[in-house]
């Protein structure tokens, strides 16, 4: 069976609304992706997670006509008048395979690779993640997240103690799992992450305590790991000074370039010293020792 695909990227406070007008047009499905592949974000327990920049996707049966669709759509919500709706016609094979090929395995530094599960390793030999895309969390392909992957890749974390704040897949948990630490636990204020965690590591045979932080109380780590965005990252910072060993490594990352230099000056009042500040793209990745 053929399904018309009607996509539009809107900002966040549009999302539900064309998510209502989608289904009043008697939509199949319709389905929120981030746009940006940004990452992990906190929304309040219950709530379903927007991003700045969310892609709506609604499906129809091929033999409806669009234009009627966009015409029921755009009165509901004059403001996408002049909105550039993306459509397209889909089979269902085409559909599902065009969306697991954009997923390949990805390398990190050296030695490092995210591998999802349809596709083979291409190097058995060397350190890969088994991990599929999922719901709001961070498959590795963000700056962000890479740049954590391309940090633990450069410092294998061997017989450390390891800490991976705001969780979200797991994924930085689970490298440095592989990676050799001898202990790794994972924390997230929301549960879809501890589950997703939890699941993503049972599939690479990885023993990792997961916990949400109100039930979160671990010892002092060798490294902690949070990206997450500026904003918590400053608000945490007395937490994370108590959970990060003295002369132990604490690794930032959700950081926009601009809001890098008040969040550094921010940690060194609190006894950090940078080491390392790294850019891609207009993101920022920080790592500190603690004095």
């Amino acid at each position: 069976m053929a399904w018309i695909q009607i996509n539009l990227t809107v900002e966040e406070k549009l999302a539900e609304p064309l998510s209502d007008a989608f289904m009043e047009a008697n939509a199949a499905s319709v389905t929120f992706m981030d746009a940006e592949d940004r990452p992990i974000y906190e929304p309040d327990l219950g709530t379903t997670p927007i991003w700045q920049q969310t892609t709506v996707m609604a499906l129809f049966d091929a033999e409806v006509e669009v234009q009627p669709i966009l015409n029921l759509v755009t009165s509901i919500l004059p403001e996408l008048k002049n909105a550039n709706f993306k459509v397209e016609v889909l089979e269902d094979k085409d559909w599902i395979r065009a969306w697991m090929d954009q997923f390949q395995p990805i390398k990190f530094g050296q030695n490092l690779w995210i591998v999802p599960s349809w596709s083979e390793a291409p190097d058995a030999n060397a350190v890969n993640l088994m991990l599929d895309p999922g719901m709001a969390f961070g498959t590795g392909t963000h700056p962000t997240t890479s740049m954590c992957l391309t940090w633990l890749d450069a410092h294998p974390p061997k017989d450390k103690t390891v800490i991976d704040y705001g969780c979200g897949s797991g994924i930085l948990a689970l490298a440095a799992s592989k990676l050799g630490a001898k202990e790794v636990k994972g924390t997230d204020i929301d549960p879809q992450a501890i589950t997703a965690s939890q699941q993503n590591a049972e599939r690479n045979n990885a023993t990792i305590e997961f916990e949400l932080v109100k039930d979160f109380d671990a010892e002092p780590a060798d490294i902690l790991l949070a990206n997450i965005l500026a904003g918590p990252l400053k608000e945490l910072a007395p937490e994370f000074f108590r959970l990060t060993k003295p002369k132990g490594s604490l690794i930032l990352s959700g950081i926009l370039t601009t809001q890098a230099k008040e969040l550094i000056a921010h940690y060194q009042t609190l006894g950090f010293h940078l080491l390392e500040h790294n850019q891609l793209d207009e993101w920022t990745q920080l790592t500190f020792e603690k004095q």
